[in-house]
């Protein structure tokens, strides 16, 4: 395995391990780069009691207070980086056009080796993790699932980030858990119009692995728009575990590794001080 540049710690609310443990897992695999990139998802940098969202789910309420953790994050992984040659200190940017000054405030972090660009929930709703797809009509699931890549066109747009995370995220759920069978096709243009705007802008696209350890089975993005991503002209390529313990760092990066040659990518990318630098497969 040459790398996993998508990864939690303790200092993100649904993660367990510490910075710590997973540097020293990630010493053991063997990597050549690593990344720790904590969430901030910036909508919650408000107080829940000012939050412009009362429709989140109440058990979501976990992710108030990101703004501390993401800090925390950065200063903690900066600190072990001596320690640590391979380490590159990251984070996960969620929704950062639903709150720009929170972004803005992270992204003037010097800290910062990668910057991935998130987007976990549409404006105004829950963390597509959360929302209840069985009272839904699949017209009604293609619609929030187009809506978000609407949004993420947007954020591309804005470009303050290294990578595209997770870019078909909401299928972990739609197709995965609730069944729903979505013929992505259907959104080719918009995904293309999405990594036009991405390579345009000199940034890149993730394949994230978690997708194979849970129902969907399928990494994200799949193979199909990895090599879509090729066909553009797209050469920023990372891949990440999205590991929220120790025990899954690393996890199907071998496999993808075999994707991204397949769809006939030479390189992947890893980031120091927001700057790229190819590794040969």
């Amino acid at each position: 395995m040459i790398m996993d540049m998508h990864s939690h710690t303790s200092f993100s609310p649904d993660a367990e391990s510490s910075p710590e443990q997973m540097c020293e897992r990630a010493e053991q695999l063997g990597l050549k780069a690593y990344a720790i990139t904590d969430h901030c998802d910036c909508n919650y940098w408000l107080p829940e009691s000012e939050h412009e969202y009362p429709v989140y789910a109440k058990d979501d309420t976990m992710m108030y207070g990101s703004r501390d953790y993401a800090q925390a994050s950065i200063k903690a992984v900066s600190a072990l980086k001596e320690k640590y040659p391979f380490l590159l200190c990251g984070i996960e940017l969620g929704q950062p056009l639903q709150n720009m000054s929170a972004a803005e405030q992270i992204l003037s972090m010097s800290e910062l080796d990668f910057v991935i660009g998130s987007h976990h929930m549409n404006s105004g709703c829950a963390d597509f993790y959360w929302l209840d797809y069985s009272s839904m009509s699949p017209s009604e699931v293609d619609k929030v699932f187009e809506e978000s890549l609407v949004q993420i066109l947007d954020m591309c747009r804005w470009g303050g980030f290294d990578v595209l995370g997770h870019l078909t995220y909401p299928l972990r759920f739609m197709v995965g858990d609730y069944g729903f069978d979505i013929d992505l096709r259907k959104f080719d243009d918009i995904i293309r119009e999405i990594f036009l705007t991405l390579r345009d802008n000199g940034k890149g696209i993730e394949i994230n692995t978690k997708g194979l350890r849970q129902n969907y089975g399928k990494p994200l993005p799949d193979e199909r728009i990895i090599k879509m991503w090729k066909d553009v002209g797209g050469e920023v390529l990372t891949i990440g575990s999205d590991a929220h313990k120790a025990a899954e760092l690393g996890a199907d990066i071998g496999r993808c590794e075999d994707i991204a040659r397949s769809c006939g990518f030479r390189y992947l990318t890893c980031f120091r001080q927001r700057r790229a630098e190819f590794i040969k497969l």
